[in-house]
């Protein structure tokens, strides 16, 4: 449940949006106007050589504005939602030490709810129970669990994602409780927030996607998925976190000449767009923040920030 927002706190700003609708662009130009650090907030940037296939900010960009919570991880540790929320509220608090904004930017669903909202107070992990889902993964495949998890709570299925780990999470607490980890209650936000998403028109978007997609092909992503392959196996299952992110598999395959360049950009765009899809879905109903356009965003955003030179600041909580 969110924290009602703290006399004289601005709520804290977010931008959200589909992949590839240009978060970055528009985070630094805002950035530009104003004493901007961008958190951000994406479960594949924070780990480091995955640069090309997660569109991570260049270092160019990097350069034009302080970012924070990218490559701070090594692609063989599981970087949790968890994780996240106490390392993103830790890069808030210094933001607003040094007088400057965060802006939060990214297009990670379930780390935007839990920053916003609170994380579940589920139980800890039950390492038997665990394994025994992760058999059931192997034997059984990741459809025959959402459909376990459908048939007893259909939001939960949605909530899931198709991300093998927190399936198997999801499964392991409710053989556990009876209850699945969206069924309990959240820790108390240390910050109130206020979303803005936005995205472009479908035909726009999926061009977008389809040329990026081309790009990082062409800028040498198949070689850093043959890097990645090289320090974590991409057939251990649960599937390693690192290798959950789009087009890593494709561009392994034709790193290794099992699948054309041109095949493979068919292949992840299509996957692409059906992220986007969901993460717009999840802007709307998650994070109650329905789409508007770029320039909508912009506008309201400038607006936002102009509240920020005579504000106070202090958490909700101690952090």
């Amino acid at each position: 449940m969110s924290v009602p927002p703290v006399p004289h706190l601005p709520a804290l700003p977010i931008l959200a949006a589909p992949t590839a609708a240009g978060k970055t662009a528009l985070a630094l130009q805002l950035a530009a106007q104003h004493d901007l650090e961008i958190i951000a907030a994406d479960a594949f940037t924070v780990y480091r050589g995955l640069d090309i296939g997660t569109a991570k900010p260049s270092a160019a960009e990097r350069g034009a504005a302080p970012h924070h919570l990218l490559d701070v991880a090594d692609v063989q540790e599981e970087y949790d939602v968890g994780r996240y929320v106490h390392d993103a509220e830790a890069a808030i608090g210094g933001v607003l030490a040094r007088g400057n904004i965060p802006l939060i930017v990214g297009g990670t669903g379930f780390y935007l709810s839990a920053l916003t909202r609170g994380l579940p107070l589920t139980p800890p992990s039950e390492p038997e129970m665990r394994a025994e889902v992760e058999a059931d993964l192997a034997a059984r495949g990741l459809d025959a669990l959402l459909a376990d998890i459908a048939a007893a709570n259909p939001a939960e299925a949605v909530r899931m994602q198709r991300n093998p780990r927190r399936v198997v999470r999801a499964l392991e607490v409710y053989r556990h409780t009876g209850r699945f980890p969206g069924e309990f209650g959240r820790t108390q936000p240390a910050f109130s927030y206020q979303v803005t998403a936005f995205t472009r028109p479908a035909a726009e978007l999926e061009e977008r996607i389809s040329g990026r997609v081309g790009t990082m092909l062409a800028q040498g992503w198949p070689e850093e998925a043959a890097w990645l392959a090289s320090h974590l196996d991409p057939e251990i299952l649960p599937r390693p976190t690192a290798w959950q992110a789009l087009g890593y598999r494709e561009a392994l395959a034709v790193s290794q000449g099992n699948l054309t360049v041109q095949a493979a950009q068919q292949v992840i765009t299509l996957a692409t767009r059906q992220y986007a899809k969901r993460q717009l879905t999840w802007a709307r109903t998650q994070l109650a923040a329905p789409p508007i356009t770029p320039a909508q965003a912009a506008e309201s955003l400038t607006a936002q920030l102009a509240q920020w030179p005579t504000a106070q600041w202090r958490p909700a909580r101690p952090i």
